[in-house]
Order: C-alpha cells, then structure tokens, then sequence
C-alpha cells in the first residue's frame, strides 16, 4: 500500500492510497456450458391458445419485434410525442393516442414505400444527411426523408372572376 499527498495548485492537499490487488481466476466450466446452452433462445408469451397460434407462427410473428419496439419510440419520441399530459376525458385521450397511431402508420408505410422501391431499382438516396451530402442509404428513415422536404412550401391562388370584376 502507498500513501499519497498530491497537492494542485491553490487546492489542498488530498490523501490517495494505491493499493495492489491480486487476483486469482479460474473457469467454471459447467456454468459456461450451461451459458453457451442458453444463447439464442428467446422466451415469447402469448395469450392464443397453440390451436390458434402453434409455435412455428409465434416465432414467425415475433421474429421482427423490434420494428414494433422502434414504433413505439417513435410514440415516445420527439417524432411523434406522445409525452404525459393531462386531460380530464378518457374520450380525448384516446382520440389522441389513435391519431397519432395514424400517424405512426404513415410514417412507417411512408418509409416501406420508399425502402421497397430504392431495393426494387437498386438505388440509394444522395442528399439527406445535413453536412454530408454525399451519404448515401438504401434504407433512410421516414422522419430524414420528411426534413429533406422542409423548406419546400406550396402556395396556392385561386383565380376567381367576381374578385376581378371589384376592380
């Protein structure tokens, strides 16, 4: 053990002990088996009966769950915001979680869209990334593809005779 008084400038002096430490290690070779048993399993619980629901279709429908978790943290996010609020009708809350369910569907069926034909005519988006433009992606997100778009605004007049005729 080592004791130390370090000073620094106009601070104090502080007291630091160092200390070796040995260490001794050996494997556990049952756990590590039982570990390297257990790796790539996954636990999915449902509430449909195995006639309804056999297993080969619960894996089949849990396989891309992490499309529905990144779903719900565009709910969460800034994307869509669904952050707590207080309303005092149940009516509004929900009118407000399935509008913005509306909302989650666009984005996602705006981003498939999108992926399916960049992947159909083997392209890539050029363009998208603030600071370089020459990124390209195969799969961009539906919010980078809407904020290409944000300073694009469409005007428009309707030409009406009995406007004219006040003149």
């Amino acid at each position: 053990m080592v004791v130390l008084y370090c000073k620094y400038g106009d601070r104090p002096p502080e007291v630091r002990i160092e200390r070796d430490v040995n260490l001794m290690v050996c494997q556990n070779e049952p756990a590590i088996q039982q570990a390297i048993a257990r790796l790539g399993w996954r636990v999915y619980g449902t509430n449909a009966s195995q006639n309804n629901l056999p297993l080969a279709k619960v894996v089949l429908a849990y396989r891309n769950e992490y499309l529905v978790e990144r779903g719900f943290a565009r709910l969460k996010g800034r994307t869509l915001s669904l952050t707590p609020m207080f309303l005092k009708d149940d009516r509004r809350v929900t009118g407000l979680i399935r509008l913005l369910s509306i909302g989650l569907r666009v984005l996602t069926l705006l981003e498939f869209v999108v992926r399916r034909e960049l992947a159909q005519n083997q392209e890539q988006l050029a363009g998208l990334y603030a600071g370089n433009p020459k990124r390209t992606t195969a799969t961009p997100r539906a919010e980078t593809l809407l904020e290409a778009f944000k300073n694009i605004y469409l005007n428009t007049v309707t030409n009406t005779p009995a406007y004219y005729a006040a003149f």
